[in-house]
């Protein structure tokens, strides 16, 4: 059975707003290491940054999506569209009041929340005021982004998902705005600048999202605290029963970071910034591929099991599976094999220099070996969201959570900062393979033989793309034995060849090996044009 064109067509429109999101994303990034490099201000606005988006994936993302998502796809489908938009504005006003009362003590005690998030910063003085003063300016971005992340549910539920993917675009292109509007402002400090830049992206995303909720019928109000409080529906009731989960399950990856940074802290300075630097680039197919499937999928599979589709909802995940896999697995062996250039060419320059290439690539080569699990994770627990289960994930996050403190204490005197990538790795694989034998033993899913032989050609094609790139990438060595780290345009020339030649190899490959069946894709496009 061919895949349904909307899992497919729905993932190609997610992943590709967010992969230009991405690309704008290392623009900015590219700014940042030219302008602050990776000293005391840069770690402090990384702090500072992280602090939002931590709380924003436990707040939005991640408690109250899940368990927003499949309510409002289900209201949609058994009691129509405003019935469906009258539980929304009640759950949007309750996310902003709760919100508003977390930014407002925050914003009030945020010398403590730096000294729970990083800690090491306290013994030094100029860094921790840093951090607080950036901090405070970014933090109302929770509340804004909150609410986008709501009406990105609503919209993706109804189908509609270029809008909602279009928003990391408008953050990245007002922080690169930032930089250069808003530093004089701030005499000349480019981390005050950025941090502000965040906050109004955020008032940017919420009008956009606005705008586009009213186009779609579903414009949401705001109701009266009391109002809410008295008049709470059964399926606000069941959501506010469904976060407290929520918060764990799909907030592991957050709680990770926020980790990353408590014991990162109190490493060298310059810690913090290289392990960004390599999780924003390892981030790139995370964010593009995990992001796209687990936005699109949830829905998707909600709809279909609400409608008693159990055979269109397994072939929805098997055919979702495939593509995180073809995406995933080829990208962990590029971001190995070719760490360092890719660092030492993106970044090196200005305050960025050599050594802070070597060091972040070594943590960028640690991260991508869970990048495939990573992408699974966020492809296997729609599977139970849609189902209305947030418990398993809990657990399931529970364990992983304990085993990658564990894995830090036991790292980090050894490997450094290393240490942090390398557990994040080990931690995404064992979460994988408890999702895998949960959803066995509940008999959740059945894979097919195609899902099975699309796997084995995407690995054997993967390796055999690593060792051409790796013997290419030895050849360009010898031939340039410093072009990483020169000041030229070669260098670009050379890695984009080095990337070219490894896609290249990598296709022709899982082309032969059927890992990819070009008359399939052909007739699915010709049924999408008819």
């Amino acid at each position: 059975m061919a895949a349904p064109l909307s899992v497919i067509k729905s993932i190609v429109t997610v992943g590709g707003w967010t992969m230009v999101s991405r690309v704008l994303g290392f623009i900015r990034d590219l700014l940042i290491a030219n302008f602050l490099g990776a000293g005391l201000i840069a770690d402090a606005f990384f702090v500072a940054f992280k602090l939002p988006n931590l709380f924003r994936s436990l707040f939005a993302e991640g408690a109250f999506n899940v368990a927003f998502v499949p309510l409002f796809s289900e209201r949609l489908e058994t009691k129509g569209k405003e019935q469906a938009r009258l539980f929304a504005e009640e759950a949007f006003s309750a996310l902003f009041y709760i919100v508003l009362l977390f930014t407002a003590v925050a914003e009030i005690a945020m010398p403590v929340f730096i000294m729970i998030q990083a800690p090491g910063f306290i013994e030094d003085p100029e860094k921790f005021d840093a951090a607080v003063i950036m901090a405070r300016i970014t933090f109302p971005y929770l509340l804004l982004v909150s609410l986008n992340s709501l009406q990105s549910g609503i919209l993706n539920s109804l189908g509609y998902f270029a809008a909602a993917a279009l928003t990391p675009v408008l953050l990245n292109m007002t922080m690169i705005a930032a930089l250069f509007v808003f530093t004089p402002f701030f005499g000349g400090n480019y981390g005050y600048a950025l941090s502000a830049g965040v906050t109004t992206a955020g008032v940017f995303q919420l009008l956009w999202l606005v705008w586009h909720t009213h186009r779609a019928g579903l414009p949401l109000g705001l109701k009266r605290l009391k109002k809410v409080i008295r008049n709470k529906s059964e399926e606000l009731r069941l959501l506010l029963k469904r976060i407290v989960p929520g918060v764990f399950g799909s907030g592991i990856y957050q709680i990770n970071l926020f980790l990353d940074t408590l014991f990162v802290s109190f490493l060298t300075t310059g810690a913090v910034s290289w392990l960004y630097y390599a999780n924003r680039l390892y981030q790139l197919p995370v964010g593009i591929i995990g992001a796209a499937i687990g936005t699109a999928l949830l829905p998707i599979l909600t709809r279909q099991l609400k409608a008693g589709e159990k055979e269109q909802a397994q072939n929805s995940l098997n055919r979702a599976i495939e593509f995180a896999l073809l995406a995933s697995v080829p990208s962990m062996a590029g971001l190995m094999v070719l760490s360092t250039p890719i660092i030492g060419v993106l970044f090196e320059r200005g305050a960025f220099d050599t050594h802070a290439t070597l060091k972040t690539a070594a943590a960028l080569c640690a991260y991508a070996a869970g990048l495939p699990a990573y992408i699974l994770t966020k492809t296997l627990a729609p599977v139970f969201y849609a189902r209305g289960d947030t418990v398993t994930p809990v657990r399931i996050a529970a364990w992983a959570l304990g085993l990658y403190i564990v894995l830090c204490a036991a790292f980090l005197p050894k490997f450094g900062y290393i240490g942090i990538a390398l557990a994040t790795g080990i931690v995404a694989w064992i979460n994988v393979i408890q999702y895998i034998l949960r959803i066995k033993k509940q008999q959740l899913h059945q894979t097919d033989k195609t899902l099975k032989k699309r796997t084995f050609s995407i690995i054997v094609s993967s390796l055999v793309m690593t060792v051409c790139v790796l013997e290419a990438k030895l050849k360009v060595d010898l031939m340039y034995p410093d072009w990483v780290h020169g000041q030229h345009l070669m260098k670009y020339g050379l890695l984009t060849a080095l990337i070219a030649f490894g896609g290249v190899v990598f296709t022709v490959f899982v082309l032969i090996s059927g890992g990819v069946n070009l008359k399939e894709i052909k007739n699915r496009f010709l049924k999408r044009k008819a």
